[in-house]
């Protein structure tokens, strides 16, 4: 397990790509049992800061998401989708 892991700003930059790929390596290091209690602690801790920025990318895509439709008079319309 690398001790230096990296801080809130770099997950920050991650794309959502990125953070899920992380998050998947830290969970199959924790699974395997290779780290020291400290490390599977900071792992933890970053897994979590890794799924809440995973949960926001996922929040912001959803909010860009428009429904299209046509009116009666033929004319397109874009409104928030639903869900």
């Amino acid at each position: 397990m690398d001790s230096n892991l990296p801080d809130t700003e770099n997950i920050a930059q991650m794309s959502f790509e990125q953070a899920m790929e992380a998050l998947r390596q830290l969970v199959s290091t924790l699974e395997r049992g290779d780290a020291s209690l400290e490390d599977s602690i900071k792992a933890y801790e970053r897994g979590a800061l890794l799924k809440a920025h995973c949960e926001a990318k996922l929040k912001e895509a959803n909010a860009k998401i428009e429904m299209i439709s046509q009116k009666a008079d033929g004319s397109i319309q874009a409104e928030p989708f639903d869900r």
